[in-house]
């Protein structure tokens, strides 16, 4: 018998809590050669990746440009050859290859996936993070909490309307003072179907 599927959150944090500073900004987050290693192993778990549509907008924008290829060769060709799923309300219009938009229904997507064994990571897209988080849905999170403090920003976990119990899974320090922090999800039967 196959194994189900999982969902899974992988996101940048500052050490006070933001997903995202100020008007969308990201640019204190640090990416060195080791946490770059380290998404290659990640990617290399074939995963399909889901992303809000900003965020997917946005990781569009960098991963296929050319400057993605000459800095992250690997992780930009992983991206690209990666299944990936779009949470939106509206039209997208996209050339990224393997890429689908999820339907109005996507909880039941999304279940019918993980009950077929595929594993899904959540790419950023804190939003989603939140909303499949209150719907029981997310399984893992893996959190990389990066040396600084921003101040002002967009909280990942701000306005849940449920709490999230986890049990930490392990962790791991990189060189650049970044800690990855892997939870799971204390399961209480939630999911709404």
């Amino acid at each position: 018998m196959k194994p189900k599927g999982t969902l899974s959150a992988f996101l940048f944090l500052s050490l006070d809590g933001f997903y995202k500073g100020e008007n969308e900004d990201i640019s204190w987050h640090s990416h060195g050669p080791e946490e770059s290693k380290f998404s290659e192993d990640n990617l290399n778990s074939g995963n399909t990746l889901l992303f809000g549509k900003r965020t997917f907008q946005m990781m569009e924008s960098f991963w296929t440009s050319e400057s993605a290829f000459q800095t992250f060769p690997m992780v930009a060709k992983q991206m690209q050859n990666a299944p990936k799923l779009v949470l939106s309300h509206s039209k997208l219009n996209t050339k990224w290859k393997h890429t689908d938009t999820l339907e109005p229904n996507w909880v039941q997507q999304i279940l019918q996936l993980k009950e077929k064994g595929t594993s899904i990571t959540i790419l950023g897209s804190g939003e989603v993070v939140r909303q499949c988080s209150d719907l029981g849905l997310l399984d893992h999170y893996s959190l990389m909490v990066d040396p600084i403090a921003i101040g002002k920003g967009e909280s990942l976990f701000g306005g849940l309307k449920s709490t999230q119990s986890l049990k930490l899974e392990s962790t791991k320090s990189f060189a650049s003072g970044s800690v990855l922090l892997n939870y799971k999800k204390i399961q209480d039967d939630s999911v709404e179907e």
